[in-house]
């Protein structure tokens, strides 16, 4: 499996289609728990793999960071415009904006990351699904309706595909799951109502969220990349 270095000492993976590329930050111990964080549209691993070291987790914990690459697809809305998506957009009407077969094709290829994964000995308990913007609409699809019971779900800056059929297919599994949801108050792409509506549905559902908010726009900032890392070290239980 070819893998080369960056500039950052991560190993960027090429693995063979169908299966998804990604950056690999490897845990600096002996690796016994997993983050999987999907970026948002246009974006690639690359854009967010560069935060590890600002969590400024324990020194020697043993979490290994993946950050896959989104497949390219043209994106109708930027007119037809061929970049990294995990999936199609159409309209800016948040009821239809998410393709859901293109939300579907993409969980299937997180889950192969999170079945490698779990087929290494990390058990799903050790991994945490993370996204953000429409990496966090398939992290919140995926793990709703996985029969894997992950440690934690983050959902940054993001909203649910087809909220009205979580009812019908909702995975008892990630229940008790705790679900971190993170949104900027001033954020201008995804309305932090998106957000609120998401964490309602999942809470409706008998879910376990939490809604955090930020004085940001479309974005990350340093009091959510604090909360971010206090909730991995409780919920993968690093020793602080």
């Amino acid at each position: 499996m070819p893998s080369k270095l960056s500039e950052f000492g991560f190993v960027f993976m090429s693995l063979a289609t169908p299966q998804l590329q990604f950056v690999d930050v490897p845990a600096p111990s002996t690796h016994s728990a997993t983050v999987i964080w999907l970026h948002g549209l246009g974006d690639s691993g690359n854009g967010f793999a560069p935060i590890v070291p600002e969590l400024k987790l324990p020194a020697q914990h043993g979490v290994r960071f993946i950050f896959p690459h989104a497949p390219e697809r043209p994106v109708t809305i930027n007119g037809g415009m061929r970049m990294r998506a995990w999936y199609d957009i159409t309209t800016m009407d948040f009821n239809h904006r998410a393709d859901r077969a293109g939300v579907e094709e993409s969980s299937v290829l997180v889950n192969q990351l999170i079945d490698a994964e779990i087929a290494s000995g990390i058990a799903p308990e050790n991994i945490i699904v993370a996204g953000f913007s429409q990496g966090g609409v398939i992290a919140l699809h995926l793990a709703t309706r996985s029969q894997h019971p992950f440690a934690g779900v983050m959902a940054l800056s993001t909203y649910m595909c087809e909220p009205h059929t979580l009812g019908q297919e909702a995975s008892p599994s990630n229940r008790l799951t705790p679900f971190f949801f993170g949104h900027g108050q001033f954020d201008d792409v995804v309305p932090l109502v998106m957000g609120e509506a998401a964490k309602k549905t999942l809470e409706e559902n008998g879910f376990n969220a939490s809604f955090h908010t930020y004085g940001m726009q479309h974005s990350v900032c340093l009091e959510e990349l604090n909360d971010i890392r206090h909730f991995i070290i409780q919920h993968l239980k690093l020793e602080a």
